[in-house]
């Protein structure tokens, strides 16, 4: 049997556990609920033992903060996440010590990203940016041909965004920020503010409104600071087949014609995607990680 990849997309919810090497090649896959931080990765190292594929390496995309300084003591642990039990996680050398393989991590949407820029949306881009709207927000991207990286990594979702209380009472769900974007606009956010999950709110519930009028002033000061070439936005709150085109709309408006650029003046709905690789993005960046980093 030829070697292959190994890709974890290691999200706050779930874990998706996958090996291959592309979108065509990917052999086997499974995923599981994200509990507790030894349960959770001794069922990935599990995964990985059982398949019996040669691996070469793993890539890991992972909700954050994480340290992502190699010359860091404590790099590939999860910092100050707000994920419950999951701070100072060592989660790349937990996983490297029992496979004895090389393994690589970087943000579930820089990972993302590079999946979509290997084979989906971004293809032949050098600067764009990959949102990810789901239990919470998150966003990364690349900046002339170059994963997004500086003093840790893109934190997007928690930028601050204006919060109008008469229109919007809820303080916002974010334990360090309150109503910064995640606070706001998060799946977290949207069941705490209306007391259901946000699959069972019907299309015309005003949170959809609300929520697209959020998302978009978040991608309004993504686009003044990045300039980025498309905005891809994922997660399964983009699920809502509504919501698309309202954000796509308030951000024109949100701007006002202030940047002349034909993909937001006339193509928005070219320039404000779906990812290309749907549910699959992660993981499959996560073994795009892996390819390149192996050699």
């Amino acid at each position: 049997m030829s070697s292959a990849y190994g890709g974890i997309e290691a999200g706050g919810t779930k874990f998706i556990c996958a090996i291959g090497t592309c979108p065509t090649d990917l052999r086997v896959e499974t995923q599981f609920t994200t509990t507790t931080p030894a349960e959770t990765i001794e069922r990935t190292i599990a995964f990985f033992k059982e398949q019996r594929i040669p691996l070469i390496s793993i890539g890991i995309g992972s909700f954050g903060p994480i340290d992502l300084d190699p010359a860091s003591p404590s790099f590939g642990h999860t910092t100050t996440t707000p994920k419950a039990g999951w701070a100072h996680t060592n989660f790349v050398g937990t996983i490297q010590n029992a496979l004895g393989i090389p393994v690589f991590i970087d943000t579930d949407v820089n990972t993302a990203a590079l999946g979509e820029y290997q084979w989906g949306a971004a293809q032949r881009l050098g600067t764009f940016v990959y949102v990810t709207v789901g239990t919470g927000i998150g966003g990364g991207g690349m900046v002339n041909g170059k994963l997004m990286h500086g003093l840790i990594h893109p934190e997007m979702g928690h930028m601050r965004i204006p919060h109008d209380w008469d229109a919007d009472p809820y303080n916002g769900c974010c334990p360090y920020h309150g109503d910064c974007l995640e606070g706001l606009a998060s799946g977290r956010a949207i069941e705490l503010r209306w007391g259901q999950q946000p699959d069972t709110l019907p299309i015309s519930h005003p949170a959809w409104t609300l929520e697209a009028r959020y998302l978009a002033m978040g991608l309004v000061n993504i686009i003044c600071i990045l300039s980025p070439q498309r905005i891809i936005l994922g997660g399964g709150i983009m699920e809502q087949p509504k919501l698309l085109p309202l954000v796509q709309e308030y951000v024109q408006e949100l701007l006002n014609g202030y940047i002349q650029d034909p993909h937001i003046l006339e193509g928005v709905d070219q320039y404000i995607v779906r990812p290309l690789l749907g549910k699959k993005a992660g993981v499959l960046g996560a073994i795009a990680m892996a390819s390149q980093f192996s050699r």
